[in-house]
């Protein structure tokens, strides 16, 4: 069976809160059956790590459940980042793991530091816990003998794809999330992974598209699969999330992924100016490009924004934007401290004392758009802006980042996913959604009053 003839398509989907097994129709996209759990850390033992043989007893039930109704041709993964697995010589796990919101000694942290590549050569900042594999690795290699056991180092998402073929991977998407171990203007390991001493350690790189091998024999027949189904290499969740846009869009544009964070994604744009310390990074992506990328926590923001302001009508709200321009009411950041392009900075608000809830719901649309125009500008974006996820549906925003950038705005509120992204490594083609177009137009006093927001923080 080749791609063109897959009729369904089974994602094993693993976020760090849930795990999920979804089947998805390659006509439609649409998902059509979903199996999930939480995806629970266990507190005891080396460190605090992923459960992940209960994840792997999760993954087999579901997939024996769906291989009977409504039954797939293939398979494909999709993982979080900043996870490795540590396999010993038979295969098994050498060492559990870990959990990347686990901390460190700080003897342990200030020797990695010492240790760690530069920004410039793999535009991958420092972040806190485990958020930097590489920081793992050191700290795992460091503080417990059992390291000596390693034999292969995975990527998280290709270590399911082992367990179910056999097949031993790394791929560039989880290799290029911010984990110190690549290179993206090279197209290679960084040099950490010689200081580490861990090359050779290292499985083959694969592309996310390949598939690397069908199901095990055993798995199989314990799944109750009666022909030989591809397993594909895999891929990390936010670059599965944009897929489907690089396969059908011309570079350059941009990606706006809204969620708990609001990820920027500048296609087609260079990794010059990036500033790791205003949460400036590269991505790299499914083809191997590096994607020069930047975020703040703005779903956290709106949603205690929300929250403290109360319901209000979005009409009346985008009414009341001229008036805010003109009396100077603003919000400066930032609501949720320690990310964002404006680090450092506390949230205050500016001229509304004798606001409206309407009046302060504007200027916290406004504060969003300026945030979002703020990222934009950090990663050079340039062309169309693509806004994913919740954001998308709030038209107030979307009108003022249009008015900012001075560019079209395509809102997809139906966003995509993780699951129909990965599905697309099979070779199946993305099924447009409902887009809603929005042009700029001028906003009188919009230009000066970002003057006036920016230099406020000053």
């Amino acid at each position: 069976m080749n791609a063109s003839s897959y009729r369904r398509i089974a994602v094993l989907d693993i976020g760090k809160t849930n795990a999920k097994v979804v089947v998805l129709d390659s006509e439609t996209g649409a998902e059509i059956a979903v199996l999930k759990r939480p995806n629970i850390a266990i507190k005891t033992g080396l460190y605090p790590h992923y459960d992940v043989e209960a994840l792997w007893s999760f993954a087999l039930d579901a997939l024996n459940s769906l291989a009977r109704e409504p039954g797939f041709d293939a398979i494909s993964i999709t993982t979080h980042g900043a996870s490795a697995a540590l396999l010993a010589r038979d295969g098994t796990l050498a060492m559990p793991v870990i959990d990347y919101e686990h901390e460190y000694p700080q003897e342990i942290r200030d020797a990695y530091a010492r240790l760690r590549p530069s920004f410039d050569e793999t535009f991958s900042p420092r972040l806190a816990m485990g958020l930097n594999v590489g920081a793992q690795l050191h700290y795992q290699k460091t503080a417990f003998p059992e390291f000596a056991e390693v034999a292969t180092i995975l990527t998280y998402a290709q270590y399911w794809t082992a367990r179910l073929t056999g097949v031993a991977a790394n791929e560039l998407t989880s290799l290029g999330c911010h984990t110190d171990l690549w290179n993206p203007r090279a197209g290679s390991y960084s040099s950490l992974v010689d200081r580490l001493a861990i090359r050779d350690l290292m499985a083959p790189i694969r592309s996310a598209f390949e598939a690397l091998g069908p199901v095990l024999p055993d798995i199989a027949a314990e799944l109750g699969l009666t022909s030989p189904v591809p397993v594909y290499c895999g891929i990390h969740d936010s670059n599965a999330s944009l897929l489907p846009h690089l396969v059908h869009r011309a570079a350059p544009f941009a990606v706006v992924s809204t969620g708990t964070w609001v990820i920027n994604f500048g296609v087609g744009g260079d990794l010059d100016h990036l500033d790791p310390k205003r949460d400036a990074l590269a991505n790299v992506d499914a083809y191997g490009r590096a994607v020069p990328s930047s975020r703040f926590m703005g779903g956290r923001e709106f949603e205690i924004l929300s929250a403290e302001i109360g319901p209000v009508d979005e009409k009346a709200a985008q009414a009341a934007i001229g008036l805010v321009i003109d009396k100077g009411t603003m919000l400066l950041p930032n609501i949720a401290p320690g990310s964002g392009p404006f680090p450092g900075k506390t949230s205050r608000w500016i001229g509304a004392e004798e606001a409206s809830r309407e009046e302060r719901s504007a200027a916290a649309c406004l504060y969003l758009a300026l945030m979002t125009d703020a990222c934009l500008g950090l990663i050079g974006a340039k062309g169309s802006v693509i806004v994913e996820g919740p954001f998308a549906l709030n038209g107030t925003y979307l009108k003022l980042l249009a008015a900012l950038t001075g560019r079209e705005v395509m809102a997809l509120p139906g966003s995509t996913g993780t699951s129909q992204g990965a599905a697309l490594l099979t070779g199946i083609r993305p099924v447009s959604g409902a887009e809603t177009h929005v042009p700029p137009t001028a906003i009188p006093g919009l230009t000066a009053y970002r003057t006036r927001w920016h230099a406020a923080m000053e």
